[in-house]
């Protein structure tokens, strides 16, 4: 069975676990200058006052007005927050930053939502208490993708340090032997998302696999070969430099390339190489030579920041010769940390896939083959989703993502 997370701040009650979720999105908004509420980072997505209200909104639709049935408050704010959009490029968003409500009513909203879930909660099914945190937790990673792409003047600039540039490291290959590779989980093991289960065990080829995931140093050489360049990469005075959360800075080298997932298969088809499956992905990462597959790729032990970049450790990526003590058994580096792996699987259903009765839009809608399955984390992926059933998806050509990617052949 999948082993669970021990630190005490996962075995905390819930109600602890959502205050602390709710720490981590304060301190996103935080960061950005009221005026700038009203502005749209990402033509795919909503304008950010829209974030501001979401994250409350979801809680109180899902636990106080579905699971327990109380009566709504502000039923048009529960309306207007409920769900956010995906969008391809032939639908994007035309709202005006006037038609929405004030900072002042949102902020009222949400501290009335918050008051009544904080009574109702004890009394909520478990699993919806487990959907409120991760929904929340997962909306602190994907709100750092569009405040990246705020201006600096925008954003309030905490005390950060980036990390040093270098060489990128000598490209090498892990060799991995056949063996299973296990997706998902039991139903039995505890929380997962719709998408989790059932386990599936798949005979995974022997296969080699990049030690590290593809650098900017790699990447470039591609894109002097007239390949498409990564969103954060940012021209100026003749040389590539990278935009960072809070700032420009020349291309580090040895940083991970975070690309679309298009982008990673032109560079895999331009090497001569390819992405590799979700499969190839589980047992470079899990598996082990000879033995059953590890609940981490260092082992069993729970996640700490000094295994790899995650848990919001940083604003932005480490170098991908950093953290060795996070290797799988394969020798393969930061498959958990420093930048979600895209793969060449697009996001379809397990064996035995059933959606939630209560939130039955959360996977099937992107079973499309528009959307593609990535693995592993980033920096500001929370401790709580790095169990190893965890899939994460997004478009093919969505370019805000903390994504790399590592070649197989």
């Amino acid at each position: 069975m999948q082993a669970t997370l021990t630190e005490p701040q996962l075995r905390a009650p819930l109600k602890l676990q959502l205050s602390h979720a709710r720490g981590r999105t304060d301190e996103l908004f935080r960061l950005v200058r009221p005026d700038a509420l009203y502005e749209r980072p990402a033509p795919e997505r909503h304008r950010l006052i829209f974030y501001l209200g979401h994250v409350e909104a979801f809680d109180w639709n899902l636990i106080g007005r579905h699971a327990l049935d109380r009566p709504s408050f502000h039923a048009d704010f529960d309306r207007l927050f409920a769900f956010g959009i995906d969008p391809d490029a032939s639908g994007l968003p035309q709202d005006r930053s006037d038609e929405w409500p004030s900072v002042e009513e949102v902020s009222r909203y949400n501290r009335r939502a918050r008051e009544r879930i904080d009574a109702l909660i004890e009394e909520a099914p478990a699993e919806m208490a487990h959907v409120a945190i991760e929904h929340r937790l997962m909306h602190a990673e994907t709100l750092s993708y569009l405040l990246h792409d705020l201006p600096a003047s925008a954003k309030t600039r905490p005390a950060v340090s980036v990390a040093p540039s270098g060489p990128p490291p000598e490209t090498r290959y892990c060799e991995i032997p056949p063996g299973i590779a296990t997706l998902g989980q039991p139903r039995e093991s505890g929380f997962g998302w719709d998408n989790e289960f059932d386990e599936t065990k798949i005979k995974t080829p022997g296969f080699s696999v990049g030690r590290y995931k593809v650098t900017n140093g790699e990447y470039l050489r591609f894109v002097g070969d007239g390949g498409p360049t990564p969103h954060f990469w940012k021209p100026e005075g003749g040389e590539w430099k990278l935009r960072t959360m809070f700032g420009v800075i020349p291309l580090p080298l040895n940083w991970p390339a975070y690309v679309t997932h298009v982008q990673a298969s032109a560079y895999a088809a331009w090497a001569g190489k390819s992405l590799p499956t979700e499969a190839q992905y589980h047992r470079a990462a899990y598996g082990t030579p000879d033995g059953p597959e590890r609940a981490f790729p260092w082992g069993a032990e729970a996640p700490d920041p000094s295994r790899g970049n995650f848990d919001f450790h940083a604003w932005d990526p480490l170098p991908v010769d950093a953290h060795p003590a996070g290797d799988s058994a394969f020798g393969a580096s930061q498959m958990l940390g420093n930048g979600w792996e895209w793969t060449r699987d697009s996001f379809r259903p397990l064996p035995g896939f059933r959606p939630f009765d209560f939130y039955p839009g959360y996977s099937a809608p992107f079973f499309d083959e528009d959307h593609f399955v990535l693995k592993g984390a980033s920096a500001r992926t929370a401790s709580k989703l790095l169990r190893r059933s965890f899939r994460n998806w997004f478009r093919k050509e969505y370019r805000h993502a903390y994504a790399g990617f590592r070649c197989v052949e």
